[in-house]
This record gives C-alpha cells, sequence and structure tokens, in this order.
C-alpha cells in the first residue's frame, strides 16, 4: 500500500485535463446533465461493462471504440436524465451522433470520443437539447470544471461523487481522479453506476486494462444497494501519461504501486456509492477475514451485503448477527459454520456477537449504541485461512420504495 495524498479537482486534479458540467434540459429538474471530459493529449484509455446481457447503445459503441483504437481516447461525453437503453436502431445512432458532435466540437476523430448515458431506460434522446449541451459543454471547459461536471452526471443521487488522490511514481509526482454517480440500481458485476477516472500517469494499453480490472473486481464488483445490475454501468479510465514517468507495464516497478493507488480512487468512489444508495441512512462495510480462499471471502462478503434481511435490520439498528450468519452459509463459500466469529463495529466500538458458529451474551444497548452511527462495520471472521474481502452497501429504508415507485415521474 502505497502513501496517498487527497487532492482537490476530481477528474480535473491530473494535469492536461479539462471538463464542464452545462445544463441542457434533458432532465425536468433544469439541474445540469451534460458532461464532458477532455485530455489535451491522447489517452492510452480503458473500460469495464455491464455484464447484463441487456446493454444500452453508448456501452455498444465504446466497447467498438476501444476495439477500433487499440484502447485510445481524448473526451468522454456524458448526460443524465435519459440511459440510451433499449431504443433501438434510433438508439444507436443517436449514440453515434453524441460522438460525432462532441469530436467536431474538439479537433477529434469520432473513435477518440467515449459516450456514455443514465436516466430513465426505453426513451429516445432528447437530441436537439443533447446538441445544444454538448455546444456548450465544448466552450466552457475548464481545469476547475471536475465538480460541475460531477454533478451533471447525477440522477437520484444527493450528492456529488468525486474523489482525486496523488502520489510518488517512480520519481514522479502523479495523480489519480475520479467522479461517479449511482444511488440505485446497483449490484456486483458492473454495479446505475458509471464511473470516470483520469490520471497523468504513463501506462501502457494492457497493463491499464489489468490495473482496472483488478481494481474494479475488488470495488465495484464488491457493491449492491439493491441487488438490480443496469444497462449501463460502466468504468472508464483515461491516462495522458503528462507526468512523465516511462510507461508502466505490468512488469514495472511502479505497477504494483500504480494498481494499490487506482484501486484506492475505485474503493472511495464505492463506498460514497454505498453511502448515498437510495434511501439509505447508513454506510455499511462487510470485512470477511481468515477465508480459505479469496474468492470464498468475496462471496460471504457480497452475499451479506447483498441481504435483504441484514440491509433491513440494520435501518432498524437491530443486531440481528443471525442474517448475517445465514446470508454467509447461503453465499457459495467454503467454510466451517462452527468457527465463525461475529462482530459489529463503529465509532462507538466494537462488539462480538457470536463464536463458534453460535450466539453469546452481549450488551444490547452497546450493541444499539454501534448500530445508531452513520457508518458500520460488520466483521467475519471465519477462522479458516488467510484470505480477505470487503463489500459495500446500505440499508434498506422505506424511502427506497418511495424513489423508486415513481421513478419515472
Amino acid at each position: 500500500m502505497g502513501i496517498w495524498i487527497r487532492k482537490e479537482g476530481g477528474v480535473t486534479a491530473p494535469e492536461g485535463f479539462l471538463a464542464a458540467g452545462v445544463g441542457a434540459g434533458i432532465k425536468k429538474n433544469g439541474k445540469k446533465d451534460i458532461a464532458l471530459i477532455y485530455s489535451e493529449k491522447t489517452c492510452t484509455a480503458a473500460g469495464v461493462f455491464t455484464t447484463n446481457l441487456v446493454k444500452a447503445a453508448p456501452l455498444l459503441l465504446d466497447m467498438e471504440h476501444l476495439a477500433k483504437t487499440g484502447g485510445k481516447a481524448q473526451a468522454v461525453i456524458v448526460n443524465s436524465g435519459n440511459a440510451n437503453a433499449c431504443t433501438g436502431e434510433q438508439g444507436a445512432k443517436d449514440a453515434v451522433a453524441m460522438a460525432e458532435l462532441t469530436a467536431a466540437k474538439l479537433g477529434l476523430k469520432r473513435e477518440e470520443v467515449l459516450v456514455s448515458s443514465t436516466g430513465v431506460i426505453g426513451v429516445n434522446m432528447p437530441m436537439e437539447k443533447v446538441t445544444a449541451g454538448i455546444s456548450l459543454a465544448a466552450e466552457t471547459l475548464a481545469r476547475s470544471g471536475g465538480s460541475a461536471a460531477a454533478q451533471a452526471i447525477m440522477t437520484t443521487d444527493t450528492v456529488p461523487k468525486e474523489v482525486a488522490l496523488t502520489f510518488q511514481l517512480e520519481g514522479k509526482e502523479v495523480t489519480i481522479g475520479a467522479m461517479a454517480k449511482g444511488s440505485g440500481m446497483i449490484h456486483p458485476n458492473m454495479a446505475t453506476m458509471l464511473c470516470f477516472i483520469t490520471t497523468d500517469v504513463a501506462v501502457e494499453g494492457e497493463a491499464l486494462r489489468q490495473s482496472l480490472k483488478t481494481a474494479v473486481d475488488a470495488t465495484f464488483n464488491m457493491l449492491t444497494v439493491d441487488g438490480d445490475t443496469s444497462t449501463n454501468d460502466s468504468v472508464l479510465v483515461l491516462a495522458n501519461g503528462v507526468a512523465g514517468n516511462s510507461p508502466l507495464t505490468q512488469n514495472s516497478a511502479g505497477y504494483a504501486d500504480f494498481t494499490s493507488a487506482l484501486t484506492e480512487v475505485c474503493r472511495e468512489m464505492a463506498k460514497k456509492i454505498a453511502g448515498d444508495g437510495e434511501g439509505a441512512t447508513k454506510l455499511l462495510e462487510v470485512q470477511v477475514k481468515n477465508a480459505p480462499t479469496l474468492q470464498d471471502a468475496r462471496l460471504v462478503a457480497k452475499s451479506v451485503a447483498s441481504s435483504n434481511l441484514v440491509k433491513t435490520a440494520l435501518f432498524g439498528e437491530d443486531a440481528n448477527w443471525g442474517r448475517i450468519l445465514c446470508a454467509a452459509g447461503y453465499s457459495g463459500a467454503n467454510f466451517d459454520p462452527a468457527k465463525v466469529e461475529i462482530y459489529l463495529k463503529s465509532a462507538a466500538g466494537e462488539l462480538q456477537t457470536a463464536a463458534q458458529g453460535a450466539g453469546i451474551p452481549f450488551d444490547e444497548d452497546q450493541a444499539a449504541a454501534i448500530l445508531k452511527e452513520k457508518e458500520i462495520i460488520f466483521i467475519i471472521d471465519l477462522r479458516d485461512g488467510e484470505a480477505e474481502a470487503c463489500a459495500y452497501t446500505c440499508d434498506f429504508s422505506y424511502d427506497y420504495v418511495k424513489i423508486n415507485a415513481d421513478y419515472r415521474t
């Protein structure tokens, strides 16, 4: 693990990146809904996309662009308020038009622009508004535009989500910045969440792809809010090399440090998404320790984090450790239930509630105090190996149903 220093700026914190966020009238509430990220130099690019068989038009276009360029890009155009998913041939044309319009404004080739959309599924894009928004975004690109861009990609999010870390890499000061959106329709396997990452590190294509996969597997694929894997989930990373380090390969001395920092950025974004889950009142981190294998640890962590019974008990501040053990048991992981220990932890303290797979006497008042905090950790010690993993989620409240019962209206 490296030494990282947090930095202001999100996607524009790394050198050589500009961004903008503007309102084009796509959303009914009049808020910002077009975001643009632009690098002053061509970037090595990589993406991880939803495993949902139903994929939105922008995702299919991005996969095509990344394949055609061999993993190169220079800009990302994003809209919120409309997912451009399940929109047929017209949706595909609209995604291409967004790339072409952005490319024309920035003097790029269409294939150098990646496209992303989020919002309501099954509605055609209001292209007159989108076109005007792209023009305005291109005209307002700035180093100070990162926060506006983060606001423009929000849907049911209550707060914008951005982070930036700077660190030393092979004697150079480098930065990784990110912005993300996600509140509902969040579940592992490229959990509707979007994340856009920028860095001034020089890194070769295959190394960047593998680093991103490692980071996503440990963070976004360990994230759940409601069990729904979206049609639009994407994580895109652009690396422009402005920092001037020797381009990283998987054999480079600094590759592990870069991957660790990228993973930390993704972890910060995953936790922000979980903490801002629709209707959420609490952020939950599920830590699994001493599992036989990494796969076992991840299965248990994800199963507990995905359990509606666990999440409703968390909302009710009920120390129902039996639901935790039950969810671990149906996870498909290999472990001995008779060895398991369970702990509850927060800023109010730490309390053991189970040992050797069975309940033990514990102070209910202390448990209640722990669960009243906004950030909670469940520790599940399998005592059956050395592997560990974390999953991230939130509680299930009454407001989740209210938000999603009338989402289209």
